[in-house]
């Protein structure tokens, strides 16, 4: 049985671990860290999975920046990263943590989320391919997905995601 909970300052070396563990050391290089440098995460969504046991090991997690896309004066959710343990891979946990983050940013009133990934992956949560939104190069367009979480989210968020500068 796989535990959900929030991430806390102690699973900080271990998540960085998983991080380069999953997705390699190079991550950081990727335009989407130029989004998160300087910013808090949005603490309450970002989540952790592990097994029942009290020692067990890190299978997975998530993490959500605010980010600015384009005038709108209200931030959206910038999705990512999100890690399973490549021992743990097919076992569902990406998928469970994506879900119950979801659910808790909808009940926090959070209106839109996107995210640089594999269509085919994330449409299953609801995301699609975002025609009127742009990222900081290099990131492939096709690769920018977005997802409404309350009715209207989407609407009037167009333009350039950029770093939140906001409170």
């Amino acid at each position: 049985m796989i535990r959900i909970a929030t991430e806390t300052a102690a699973d900080g070396w271990e998540i960085e671990y998983l991080l380069d563990t999953a997705f390699a050391p190079g991550r950081t290089a990727l335009s989407s860290y130029r989004l998160r440098e300087g910013v808090v995460p949005v603490a309450p969504l970002c989540l952790t999975a592990r097994d029942d046991d009290e020692m067990a090991a890190l299978a997975g997690c998530i993490r959500f920046w605010p980010v600015k896309t384009g005038s709108a004066p209200d931030p959206a959710l910038l999705l990512g990263p999100v890690a399973t343990h490549p021992t743990r891979q097919g076992e569902g946990i990406g998928a469970t943590l994506i879900l119950a983050a979801l659910e808790r940013a909808q009940e926090s009133g959070w209106r839109a989320c996107i995210l640089i990934g594999d269509a085919p992956y994330y449409r299953r949560f609801g995301f699609t391919k975002s025609d009127t939104l742009t990222f900081p190069p290099p990131t492939n367009p096709n690769r920018i997905l977005a997802r409404a979480l309350v009715p209207g989210g989407l609407d009037g968020v167009t333009g350039l995601v950029s770093r939140w500068t906001g409170s």
